[in-house]
């Protein structure tokens, strides 16, 4: 399970895979406030090819679908929308994101949200034996094998999601 520090309060996500049985690492960092995914790695002193980024989109239907995909790497959103079957996503609002989710910009993780809603993990990450994602608040990274995401985060796949 996680290292564990004293006083350690666990983020929804953390008891989601601690109830799964899922082995993974958390890492603090100290921040009030959003930082994107390659300040967080340069200040944890991570590889940023380890680190993934969770992005929600919606489609003009109205169906929302959650992509991870690395820190540096832009979604490609007709990949993303033909991952998912639909015709095509679009980025929700920011301010959209903490109603919808219950994650705020900077400390969103596509395990525990609020609803679920279907997962595409970039096809990068199938290479790897560990990746770093958000723990589902701002200052916490979570170090854990894809696999175990896909386990963990709803109908998650991997997909092509990036240009």
């Amino acid at each position: 399970m996680a290292k564990k520090d004293k006083g350690e309060v666990k983020t929804n996500a953390m008891r989601i895979l601690d109830r799964a049985g899922v082995k993974y690492e958390h890492f603090s960092y100290e921040s009030d406030e959003f930082i994107d995914g390659a300040a967080t790695a340069d200040k944890l002193g991570l590889p940023h090819d380890l680190v993934y980024k969770t992005l929600v989109t919606v489609s003009p239907d109205k169906q929302y679908f959650v992509f991870v995909i690395p820190i540096d790497a832009e979604l490609d959103l007709k990949k993303c929308a033909k991952s998912v079957g639909v015709k095509s996503v679009a980025m929700i609002h920011q301010k959209e994101l903490f109603p919808l989710t219950g994650y705020v910009r900077g400390g969103c993780t596509s395990i525990g949200m609020k609803k679920s809603f279907v997962t595409r993990v970039d096809e990068s990450a199938k290479d790897r034996a560990k990746i770093y994602i958000s723990g589902g608040k701002i200052g916490c990274q979570i170090l854990l094998a894809p696999g175990d995401l896909l386990k963990t985060a709803y109908k998650a796949q991997y997909a092509a999601l990036t240009r």
